[in-house]
């Protein structure tokens, strides 16, 4: 089952990468207006007309493709169960270890462990003078 979803996975993203490539190539519509008043070459390796036609086909029958592997793959992942295939639900749950608690001499009290410090006791000498 693993390797078909594999070989899915991998037909889908070359399909997706040929239909960027095919839609890149082809020419828009302005394109075949100019080519019309003999700008440009309108004849090209699959005739005048011939490679809108095969491009564009081509570029649906990939996106058929494309949206068949789709699909499938989400048909196909639909029943597969969803527990166990990532790895953080395969990690144990484990919870965190108890803090310890403190010794009584570092819980702090209401009142501070040294005393605020005073004001200075105003001296007559300390001030300086005018």
């Amino acid at each position: 089952m693993n390797v078909m979803l594999n070989i899915l996975v991998a037909v889908q993203m070359l399909s997706a990468i040929a239909m960027v490539g095919l839609i890149l190539i082809q020419h828009g519509k302005g394109a075949d207006m100019g080519a019309a008043f003999g700008s440009g070459s309108a004849g090209s390796l699959f005739g005048a007309s011939g490679s809108a036609n095969f491009l564009s086909r081509t570029t649906a029958a990939l996106a058929v493709v494309f949206f068949v592997c789709t699909l499938l793959l989400a048909y196909l992942s639909h029943g597969r169960p969803t527990g166990g295939d990532s790895l953080l639900e395969r990690a144990p749950v484990t919870a965190p270890a108890p803090a310890a608690p403190a010794p009584a001499s570092q819980i702090p009290s209401g009142t501070p462990a040294t005393p605020a410090p005073e004001a200075p006791a105003s001296n007559p000498a300390q001030i300086p003078g005018k």
